[in-house]
């Protein structure tokens, strides 16, 4: 009996280990809580994102990516009496197996690289992207979106981020005049979402849409050559957060 114990435990020390490991190097899973990136992802979707992007795999155009509110992007999180077994749902989302609520994440789509020339809107109110106006497939479409003029330059290590239920979703634009400038450090991103776990009628994987961004050309400078007049004003004032 000992020793059957004994291989219980030490299979659910390695399954415990491993689901840690898996956590924190390859996949992890979230939640997604708002209408921003609606139809993409629906409210209370389960996603899981892959952990190996940006480091080691980089970000492409068009990538969903989580990342985390370090410029109070979202109001801050109200204290409840979360009951006596909070430690249940602690443990397991520590091994990866839930989603981590007690932090503050968002789910966007990357529109805009280091170095892009990101600008709203064209004669057709279409994003453009180093010039390049961009057919957005997948954009909400059973709302038109409302253009919010803007036209920026992303520095070395940031990105510039929309979501595709736009006029429902307060990302990059909507906060150009905070920390940041709108824009998101790639050192906050925890990953590229991959693909939808939860409900299960909405399972199935994520692109990133390479048709959209395939006539984008590299930006004229790379972003650690952006002179200094070229950044926002709002980014400079921050720069030291």
């Amino acid at each position: 009996m000992l020793s059957f114990l004994k291989e219980i435990g030490v299979i659910v020390g390695v399954a415990v280990l491993l689901s840690f490991l898996i956590k924190t190097f390859l996949f992890r899973a979230f939640y997604v809580p708002s209408e921003s990136m609606v139809q993409t992802l629906e409210v209370n979707d389960r996603i899981f994102v892959n952990r190996l992007v940006p480091t080691p795999i980089g970000l492409e155009h068009g990538d969903v990516v989580v990342f985390r509110d370090t410029k109070g992007w979202l109001p801050p999180i109200e204290q409840t009496n979360r009951g006596p077994f909070a430690w249940v749902n602690d443990s397991l989302a520590f091994l990866g197996l839930l989603p981590d609520e007690s932090k503050q994440y968002l789910v966007k789509r990357v529109i805009g690289l280091p170095g892009d020339h990101v600008v709203c809107c064209d004669a057709q109110d279409r994003i453009q992207v180093n010039g390049v106006s961009l057919n957005e497939s997948y954009i909400n479409p059973a709302v038109k979106p409302v253009p919010q003029r803007f036209d920026v330059t992303v520095p070395a290590g940031k990105i510039w981020v929309m979501g595709d239920n736009r006029n429902n979703s307060a990302d990059s634009r909507a906060h150009q005049g905070g920390p940041g400038a709108g824009f998101v450090d790639i050192s906050d991103v925890e990953g590229r979402a991959v693909v939808i776990v939860l409900p299960l009628n909405r399972m199935g994987g994520l692109g990133n849409y390479p048709e959209v961004f395939k006539d984008v050309p590299a930006p004229a400078k790379a972003a650690e050559n952006v002179r200094p007049d070229q950044i926002p004003a709002a980014l400079a004032s921050h720069s030291g957060e």
